[in-house]
């Protein structure tokens, strides 16, 4: 348990680390590839599924 904790906190430092330099325009692109995939996820689960993330 402690070292999937750890895991998780370095990977995450090492994400909020890679969007520093990252454009609003790169991040717009990533925000809008996003969307996609959660739309083509909720296609795939069924008409009117919504998909559920956990943390």
């Amino acid at each position: 348990m402690l070292l999937r904790l750890a895991y998780q906190a370095v990977t995450n430092i090492f994400a909020a680390l890679r969007l520093l330099p990252v454009g609003d325009r790169d991040k717009d692109i990533e925000i809008l590839a996003l969307r996609h995939e959660v739309a083509v996820l909720e296609r795939r689960l069924g008409i009117g599924a919504r998909a559920r993330f956990r943390a």
